[in-house]
């Protein structure tokens, strides 16, 4: 995929995020524009969703079954690790590896969520150059594609917002094992200021730090046998 292709999928990013993001009446009054900012195969892609917002016109029910959706379901977490690395340490370190990955490109989050709230990335990676947003979208598609297929088991208009950022990356997912069980620690790990939550998302930071590698998906043995990785 050509870097012009990719960086032209910046709005789409941008819009993604907005439609993952807790039903709120001034986005969803926004949703005519948000339609116009996509190009016409994402419109046609995201129509399911779009069409359910837009009848949405009891607005806590849209937030009822938000958190139904997304809050009550461990298989639909819209947190990027917990699909990876489940409740193990590792979790906390790939959170810190990925805020890194923020603040190298001088943004910072402006949000209590974690790091690796799928919205939070989604805007992120409309706001990078086209090749940093392209290589971290292909390592991201193997745990994007699962949640997006456990959305499609439960019929959920959600499902196809997930199907369009598969369309947006080269990369064919992969099928991922279950994460690990484990605790985390119990210990407090501050991922920025804190912040009232509200929009946008990501800040821009003066200056820019180094980053370790973000593990998306556990390493893989190459012996694995056709069994291994079994959703």
């Amino acid at each position: 995929m050509d870097s012009v292709t990719t960086s032209r999928q910046a709005p789409v990013f941008s819009v993604l995020s907005v439609l993952l993001g807790y039903p709120e009446r001034d986005w969803l009054d926004a949703l005519p524009e948000l339609h116009a900012a996509l190009p016409a195969e994402a419109r046609t892609r995201l129509a399911p969703l779009f069409d359910y917002l837009d009848r949405g016109d009891d607005l806590i029910d849209l937030q009822e079954q938000y958190v139904a959706t997304f809050d009550r379901r461990a298989a639909h977490s819209l947190h990027l690790f917990e699909h990876v690395h489940g409740e193990s340490r590792d979790r906390g370190q790939a959170m810190v590896d990925l805020r890194n990955e923020y603040l190298k490109h001088g943004l910072e989050p402006a949000t209590t969520e974690l790091p690796d709230y799928v919205p939070l990335f989604l805007e992120f990676l409309g706001q990078i150059p086209a090749e940093a947003s392209e290589d971290l979208l292909g390592d991201a598609i193997h745990v994007l594609a699962r949640l997006g297929d456990k959305l499609a088991e439960s019929g959920s208009p959600y499902a196809c917002l997930f199907a369009q950022l598969r369309t947006m990356t080269d990369v064919q997912p992969e099928v991922l094992p279950d994460p690990p069980e484990g605790d985390m620690e119990e210990t407090l790990i501050t991922f920025g200021p804190q912040a009232d939550g509200t929009e946008p998302l990501m800040m821009r930071r003066p200056g820019g730090d180094g980053a370790q590698p973000i593990v998306f998906h556990p390493p893989r043995s190459r012996k694995a046998g056709p069994a291994d990785g079994q959703a």
